[in-house]
């Protein structure tokens, strides 16, 4: 499945013939996602979205980043967790700035960044600032997440059960689990979801980081009431508006 848009599966010679494309680079992490979710949480999102993306647009997925950086204490666990490997902000900006350089040597000039991990961010901002500052106007370069392109309206159909607990809190709850029993369902222990109070919001930053102030789950908030049906559902209405984002960001 999406075998046709990954550039991992393309000769020299196919992917040469794909410059004038949308070449898209998912971005995630490996990071704790409590006892019912896989490591692999936003890689396997970030990919499952970019594949979904390309095939509208013709478009050209790189291989997946799988490191990102790292999870602040109260929007992911931090480096409270064994399994979460982290990159430093500085190694996130150079790697992405040098997959970047080398699209644009091989002839892109529409370069998508999609990132599935929150903290990631302001390292891949400041990446394409640098690499456009570098190459000019004549390469344009896009950065999405899935979660700022949904609807307001797709909130209340997600969060039916549950409060809406903030995109910080929402860290291994509904919308992430939603979403992984849609693309991998095989990856999710239902089993083991659980139904707890959301944590309280973190107001400020301490280190050495208080090993308290997580929950020793490692999720933030309820993911009580996850479907694959709420999955699909953030799926088609963030696709629907990064299309129209692409469409104007590459014209």
């Amino acid at each position: 499945m999406f075998e046709n848009v990954k550039m991992s599966n393309m000769t020299w010679q196919e992917f040469a013939k794909r410059k004038d494309d949308v070449i898209i680079l998912p971005i995630g992490a490996t990071e704790q996602h409590g006892p019912h979710l896989p490591l692999c949480v936003d890689t396997v999102i970030a990919e499952q979205f970019a594949y979904r993306i390309a095939e509208k647009i013709n478009g050209v997925v790189a291989p997946t980043l799988s490191y990102g950086y790292k999870s602040k204490p109260l929007s992911g666990g931090g480096p409270l967790f064994p399994g979460t490997i982290d990159l430093n902000g500085l190694t996130l900006q150079n790697l992405v700035l040098d997959l970047i350089d080398e699209f644009v040597k091989d002839g892109f000039k529409k370069i998508y960044l999609f990132s599935a991990h929150f903290e990631n961010e302001a390292f891949l901002v400041e990446a394409m600032d640098i690499a456009s500052n570098k190459h000019g106007d004549s390469v344009q370069i896009l950065l999405t997440n899935w979660w700022d392109p949904m609807s307001p309206d797709t909130i209340d159909k997600i969060f039916t059960e549950v409060p809406f607990p903030g995109w910080a809190l929402e860290h291994a709850a509904v919308t992430e689990t939603s979403l992984m029993m849609y693309f991998k369902p095989e990856l999710v222990n239902e089993k083991a979801i659980i139904d707890m109070e959301n944590a309280t919001p973190g107001t400020y930053y301490r280190y050495p980081i208080e090993k308290d102030i997580v929950p020793a789950s490692g999720v933030l908030a309820s993911a009580k009431s996850s479907s694959p049906e709420k999955g699909k559902i953030i799926v088609e209405d963030s696709i629907a508006n990064i299309l129209k984002i692409i469409d104007k960001a590459f014209k």
